[in-house]
Formats: C-alpha cells, structure tokens, sequence
C-alpha cells in the first residue's frame, strides 16, 4: 500500500514538472515572437518613413536641390554625337554640351556625371531619377513641357535633310520626296518634323536608335534621305569627314527649335540654380568661347 501511495505521489510530481517546462516552453516562444514582431513593425515604420521622404522629394513645387547636393554629384543624361558630346582621339569625352555641362556643375560646386541614354526613354529615365538632367541638344516643345521643365535657351538649331551628293538633285522639296524611305532618331525632334510635314509623314519611316544610326542608313543607302540635327549634320558631313558624299538639303527648311537643359517638373530650385550660372558664364564670355570652339556660335542664342 505504501508502496502505491509513494508511485502516486512521485507520478504526480513528475506530471507538475513537465506543466512547469512547458510552461517555460511556451514563454520563450512569446518572448521570440515579440521580437519578431517589433523587427517587423520597426522596419515598417523604417520603410514608411522612406516611402515618405521620396514622396515628398517627387512632390510637384518641391527642389531636388539637397538630394543632389547630397549625392555630390548630378546625373546627366546625354547620346553621343559631335559636337554636343563625344569622345576625341585620346578617348576623352568632350564637345560643346560637355563642357557647358562642366563649367554649370564647377559654379554649382557639383561634380557632373555623363550617363549614355536611350533618347526615346529620356523622360523616364529622368522622372525616375536615373538622372537627374537632360542636357544634349535637348529641343523644347509643348509635349515635353508636360513632363520636364525647360532651362532658358542657349542655341537656335534646326532639323536638316540629308541626301548623298549623288542624288541631291533629285529632291529639291518636300514633293519631290514622296515615297522615299527617311531615317532619324526615335523620339527625336527629327522624328517630330517627319510626321509633321503632310508628304515627309507619307515615306518609309525608319527610327534608329542614335543620330548617327540615321546616318549610317544613308551612307549605307539603307535609306534615300536623312532627317538630323542641323549642329550634327554641319560637323559630320562634307569635304574632310567619312561622310564627304552626303550633304545638306538647303532648298527645304523644317522648323526651327530651341535647345534648353531638361530639369525635372516641379524643381524650381535646381533650374533657378542652372539658369544662373548659365546667366554667368554667357555675360563673362566663357558660353560664347564654347559655342566658337565647337563650331555652333552661328546658332548661339545669348
């Protein structure tokens, strides 16, 4: 009998440990629980508040000013074409628009940094910050003030046709250009006075991908006509180039644009900043010394 009492007592000891481990148990799996629930919420709020600040900083009116004085640098967005941006003999990227770009940045006290760009994607790449300017013979029109504003205007360019010498004669104007095949740039203003002549709209369009791309199509006789940007065609075509056999249409005229740096909409601070010291450098000389040095001074705007 004492026997069964004592494996009774002893079963009922044993039964309250194990209540009290898994008691023990069941506390540590709370406590972890917690935590992993304050990691959590504590990265939430972290997320929350980053999601606030870009927010605020892509809010139309506010400055992209301290983001890029915080980076050091500015994020311009360009192609590469003579004169505007290009690379020389020694392999250093150079050319009007360089070092425009270059004397802004030295008098905002940032350091610019030259990004190769898809032409056609230039405004989202842009409003998505992958740069942070436009700034390569950019044209200003109506449509793109809807999603980037405007610098004021340093060069008057315009659109140009380009043939091969041998065949000039045939195209005298935009009449005489009715079922011909044209190439220009995708999204460029080219494209835009294309489409924007009644017979020119009518012909065997082909977008490439670069300027220079449209270029090598009439070279090439891939195309009859070419559509380019008046300050490219003057420096890559002619007596002394690799395109001495093509020349420029002078008989017909599209219309005349505006060259101006392409800021993000709503960041009054930084396009105050670059129209300032654009202000500087054209009333000390320096833009024009530019403009002479690169061959566009015929088209210099200030």
């Amino acid at each position: 009998m004492k026997k069964k009492i004592f494996a009774l007592l002893m079963g009922a000891v044993m039964c309250m440990s194990c209540m009290g481990l898994g008691g023990c148990s069941s506390d540590n799996n709370n406590s972890s629980g917690a935590n992993s629930s304050s990691g959590a919420n504590s990265s939430n709020a972290d997320n929350s508040g980053a999601d606030s600040d870009n927010s605020n900083s892509g809010a139309a009116g506010d400055s992209d000013w301290d983001y890029i004085l915080n980076k050091g640098e500015v994020v311009v967005g360009i192609t590469y074409y003579e004169p505007m941006n290009y690379f020389d003999d020694n392999g250093e990227l150079v050319g009007f628009e360089t070092e425009f770009t270059k004397a802004v940045c030295k008098k905002l006290g940032v350091t610019p940094v030259f990004q190769e760009i898809e032409w056609e994607k230039k405004e989202v790449e842009l409003q998505s910050k992958a740069i942070d300017l436009i700034w390569n013979g950019l044209t200003v029109t109506e449509d793109r003030k809807e999603n980037m504003a405007f610098s004021k205007t340093y060069l008057n360019n315009k659109q140009v046709i380009i043939v091969k010498t041998e065949n000039a004669d045939k195209y005298t104007d935009t009449a005489s250009m009715a079922g011909t095949s044209i190439a220009f740039e995708s999204g460029s203003a080219g494209e835009d006075a294309a489409k924007a002549d009644e017979t020119l709209a009518g012909c065997d369009l082909i977008g490439c991908s670069a300027q220079k791309d449209a270029l090598l199509e009439v070279k090439a006789g891939t195309a009859d006509l070419g559509i380019l940007d008046y300050t490219l065609a003057k420096a890559s075509i002619g007596e002394g180039t690799d395109y001495s056999d093509i020349q420029i249409i002078d008989s017909v005229e599209l219309a005349s644009e505006q060259y101006a740096v392409g800021v993000r909409l709503g960041d009054t601070e930084t396009l105050a900043k670059i129209n300032g010291a654009i202000d500087e450098l054209a009333q000390d000389g320096t833009l024009l010394d530019l403009a002479k040095k690169y061959g566009v001074d015929d088209i210099y705007a200030l």
